[in-house]
């Protein structure tokens, strides 16, 4: 339902990119950057840029009436088939545009799913894209469809006189209601995915789009996931077992990039697929310390990280492709804001030794070293503690056994102590308060 032709022609195309900058926004570098390599991911030929700093946007057509004027010179002289727009615009201002220039005008959010919805591999991302689509498209059914001015009579029909685009909405919304239900059905069943795999601990890549992550994880994996020199090159989720070092296996997942004002729409389709990072123990903050709007890119994948929930879990931030950098100084210069952070290169494997062993450290921070007395006869949580510690050391004492083990805290939440003591191994980290958790435990029977 959703206009392909508007989206599929983008490709091949020359391009002009305009940006509106307002008062609130500060670009380090070039504004056009971003969008320029929006665009050519898309496959378009960017030809020409354009920009305009204003107070607001105007009504009309975004841009002031001289910029428009600047505008239509460029799409002449450069013989442009499509205008892309930095910025959201509504659909009366793509239409006054579009009018305007006479070509096609695409706005940021536009080109992105124009993007994802080349990049959708699987049944779920498409089906994410297709619903994120549809509802972009809703609003913008009149500017959409050409045989809107036709009129629908007959038998079985509302009522003589009604509109096409009123029965073309009809069939929008319905298509959105059921693509709801699917992904709903789909994220249900991602969670209980997800959740199955509590044997083991989960660490979860986030970044920008396009820093290194699906790299990062082929290095550490061998995973052989598609790592493209563009945006979006990864829209969905792959889960691999990566043997930590001096740890054991973990988890390992690649997820969506970020970008800087993600569509709404999109984190919402995409709710499935986020799941992993939800899910994650930890998570592995991929960000490109070569480009030159890192700080930028950093607080973006942070404000995405608060809008769906999840800014409060563990976070380690790996500044990627270190080997792209010409002088140290923007090295020293990001560290000194972000003094924790860890320095790589995924493709030459430099700091990689120093990665792993931070990525054991804050994994072992979830780790409690406690002595659990129990009965003899309790099998089943001896079996626990081998399935999900580490046991060290077990000390029998007629019909009781206490057991020295290692074990992430939120296992040893789940252990029923009416029949179990729990203590610190020699005043190891152990809080009292782990023992009793206020929620019921999950394996109550666990004693």
């Amino acid at each position: 339902m959703y206009d392909l032709e508007r989206t599929n022609s983008v490709a091949s195309e020359n391009a002009i990119v305009v940006r509106v900058i307002l008062p609130d926004q500060h670009f380090d570098t070039d504004p056009l950057e971003e969008i320029e390599g929006l665009a050519t991911t898309a496959g378009t030929t960017v030809v020409a840029g354009l920009t305009q700093r204003r107070e607001k946007p105007a009504t009309t057509c975004y841009i002031g009436k001289g910029k428009l004027e600047e505008l239509k010179l460029l799409v002449d002289s450069h013989s442009a088939d499509l205008v892309v727009f930095d910025n959201d615009l509504r659909p009366a201002q793509t239409r006054n545009l579009e009018q305007a220039t006479g070509v096609k005008v695409l706005d940021r959010t536009e080109l992105i799913l124009d993007i994802f919805a080349t990049h959708a591999q699987t049944n779920e991302s498409r089906l994410a894209v297709e619903l994120a689509q549809l509802e972009y498209s809703l609003p913008r059914l009149k500017r959409m469809w050409t045989h809107l001015s036709r009129m629908k009579m007959g038998v079985g029909m509302r009522g003589p006189g009604e509109k096409q685009l009123e029965s073309d909405r009809r069939l929008v919304e319905k298509r959105i209601h059921d693509l709801r239900t699917e992904l709903n059905q789909i994220e249900r069943r991602k969670e209980r995915q997800v959740a199955a795999r509590g044997d083991h601990m989960t660490i979860s890549l986030i970044g920008y789009t396009n820093a290194g992550k699906s790299t990062l994880m082929n290095t550490l994996t061998d995973a052989h996931v598609l790592a493209e020199d563009k945006l979006f090159a990864t829209l969905d989720t792959r889960t691999r077992r990566w043997q930590l070092p001096n740890w054991g296996p973990v988890l390992l997942s690649d997820t969506v990039g970020f970008i800087r004002d993600l569509p709404h729409r999109l984190i919402a389709s995409f709710k499935a697929t986020l799941e992993e990072a939800h899910q994650a123990d930890l998570l592995l903050h991929v960000a490109d310390v070569s480009n030159l709007a890192v700080f930028d890119q950093i607080s973006a994948v942070y404000d995405v990280l608060q809008e769906i929930g999840i800014e409060e879990k563990d976070t380690l931030l790996v500044l990627n492709k270190v080997d792209a950098l010409e002088t140290n100084g923007r090295l020293e210069g990001v560290l000194n804001r972000y003094p924790n952070a860890i320095a790589v290169s995924a493709s030459t494997n430099e700091g990689l030794d120093k990665f792993v062993w931070a990525v054991s450290d804050m994994l072992s921070r979830s780790f409690r070293d406690v002595d659990i007395e129990t009965g003899v006869e309790n099998g089943k949580l001896m079996a626990y503690l081998s399935a999900h510690g580490e046991v060290l050391s077990k000390r029998f004492t007629d019909t009781r056994v206490t057991i020295h083990c290692r074990i992430p805290q939120k296992y040893l939440g789940r252990i029923d102590n009416s029949q179990t003591t729990i203590r610190p191994h020699e005043g190891n980290g152990y809080t009292a308060e782990a023992a009793s958790p206020e929620t019921p435990t999950t394996i109550g029977d666990v004693a």
